[in-house]
């Protein structure tokens, strides 16, 4: 007779992967807090909702993982595989992405202010709506990103790649662009009051240009 499985599916996802996430409570609000999960295999992991905050995510892969809603605050993913992976209003406060892989990521709606994603890669990622203030994206590529209606105040963009982006109605007040590369971008209705555009390509020209840039976090 076949046996029906009653353990949600995320339950199980979590109980499949013990042996990675053994300090973690199996279930949807999982706490992981402050885990050492560096380099760990977490891809297609259904982790909504789950507490990283303060993990050591460094070179893991959660390629295709499901973290909606996830608690990743303080967290370092420096180097980590994330394309195509789900952040969905997850918290990414004061987390540190440098050099990650962020290919085609949904993040609409993320919380990520103060957060730091230099050189890392979020081509064709979905950031709509996302609170970006006082992040760092120096040399990172935003190729074809959407970011349509982001808060980025105080925000640096220096020597970013945001061809082809999407950055109808953003908020990029006191945001700094120099050497943003923003050639083919839509930028209708976006606000750039008191954005340092030095050596900005195809940055809007009727915007004041303030003589020194915003430096602070």
């Amino acid at each position: 007779m076949a046996t029906v499985s009653l353990i949600p599916s995320g339950f199980l996802a979590l109980m499949l992967s013990s042996s990675v996430l053994a300090d973690c409570i199996p279930d949807i609000e999982a706490q992981c807090a402050g885990a050492n999960l560096n380099g760990r295999d977490l891809s297609g992991l259904e982790l909504d909702r789950i507490d990283l905050s303060g993990a050591d995510l460094r070179y893991a892969d959660l390629r295709h993982a499901d973290l909606r809603g996830a608690n990743l605050s303080g967290a370092d993913l420096s180097y980590a595989l994330l394309s195509r992976a789900n952040l969905e209003q997850a918290n990414l406060r004061g987390a540190t992405l440098d050099y990650a892989n962020m290919v085609a990521v949904t993040g609409w709606a993320m919380h990520a202010q103060g957060a730091s994603f230099r050189e890392t890669r979020l081509d064709g990622a979905n950031l709509s709506f996302a609170r970006l203030s006082n992040a760092d994206f120096q040399s990172a590529v935003l190729y074809a990103t959407n970011l349509e209606m982001v808060w980025a105040t105080k925000t640096r963009f220096i020597n970013c790649n945001m061809r082809n982006a999407n950055l109808q109605e953003a908020k990029l007040n006191s945001a700094n662009l120099q050497g943003a590369d923003l050639r083919g971008a839509s930028i209708r209705f976006a606000t750039f009051q008191g954005t340092y555009m030095e050596s900005c390509k195809d940055c809007p020209t009727d915007w004041m240009i303030p003589k020194h840039p915003v430096t602070s976090r």
